[in-house]
């Protein structure tokens, strides 16, 4: 069985200034979601749902979408919020959805086979849908027990113009996952790297710790217990304007309870992402060099 891709891309670039997933980068106009769908594709992913807001859905069909479809089947959800489980309270006033978890989950009854998740506006690199292509294609669609990310030194996912946020990973003896703790003000000082604390402590950083880029394998088993853990994040916080249900949260709490076990998966990829605007013409030398390189061709969808 063939593994699906499932791109989140519904939210904009607050940073940025921008919906960052359509803004062209490479040298022929690509987007950043060009690359991750022919990299998926190339590397054996049967089909791609990008998660989108309804008021984008034309526009990305007609930017995107319909180029796709003669390397890889395309289909596409909307994250609403109100899609969230029946008799739970939340607040009138909230006006953006629930979070990356929420996303995963209003694309549920599009998911039949073992799937992987990225953001819509990272590059991952070629390795990196390599090594989960080849992962998930031995998984059973009905098991709960393995799952799995791609991880990525810290080091290498910084932004050179300001702090960024990461999930860092504690990873055991065999590669497996044993937690992941959110960090929302990573940035170099000097020679170091730091983050702050709750307390707005300043920690620093040995550099080669793994973090989450939001590139994560899972099989369908996972959907209603993630259902469940979001059922209770709204009662519990679903009075407030912000809080967001975040896939590590959920995956952190399905490690605690022993029901899933998630391999931390290793890659020679290199990741890089535009943050902030700043970081635009950094990304858009990297993407000419692989041009040049024959890492991808002149025109990618001929």
């Amino acid at each position: 069985m063939q593994p699906a891709l499932l791109v989140l891309a519904a939210g904009l670039g607050s940073r940025y200034g921008g919906l960052k997933q359509m803004d062209p980068l490479g040298p022929e106009g690509e987007s950043i979601i060009d690359y991750s769908v022919f990299d998926a594709a190339e590397a054996g992913f049967g089909k791609v749902i990008f998660v989108l807001r309804e008021e984008i859905v034309d526009d990305f069909y007609q930017l995107f979408a319909n180029r796709y479809k003669s390397r890889i089947k395309v289909d596409h959800v909307i994250q609403r919020l109100g899609d969230i489980p029946g008799g739970i309270a939340v607040t009138p006033d909230r006006v953006k959805p629930w979070g990356t978890g929420h996303a995963v989950l209003c694309a549920s009854e599009k998911l039949a086979e073992p799937f992987a998740v990225i953001n819509g506006d990272d590059y991952y690199g070629k390795d990196a849908f390599r090594v989960m292509s080849s992962f998930l294609s031995k998984l059973n669609p009905s098991e709960l027990a393995v799952q799995s990310m791609v991880g990525y030194s810290i080091a290498n996912t910084l932004s050179e113009h300001g702090a960024v946020s990461r999930g860092i990973c504690s990873v055991d003896s065999e590669n497996s996952l044993t937690g992941v703790v959110e960090r929302t003000h990573i940035e170099r000082k000097g020679h170091d790297i730091i983050y702050l604390d709750d307390n707005q402590n300043e920690i620093t950083l040995k550099g080669n710790e793994v973090v989450s880029m939001n590139f994560w394998g899972f099989t369908p088993a996972i959907l209603d217990p993630m259902r469940s853990l979001f059922g209770d994040f709204l009662r519990q916080r679903g009075q407030e304007l912000k809080s967001e249900f975040y896939i590590p949260y959920a995956v952190n709490l399905l490690i605690e309870s022993g029901d899933i076990s998630t391999k931390v998966l290793e890659s020679q990829a290199r990741w890089f992402g535009v943050t902030y605007k700043a970081d635009k013409p950094i990304v858009q030398s990297k993407l000419k060099e692989m041009h040049d390189s024959g890492t991808y061709p002149r025109r990618m969808w001929e």
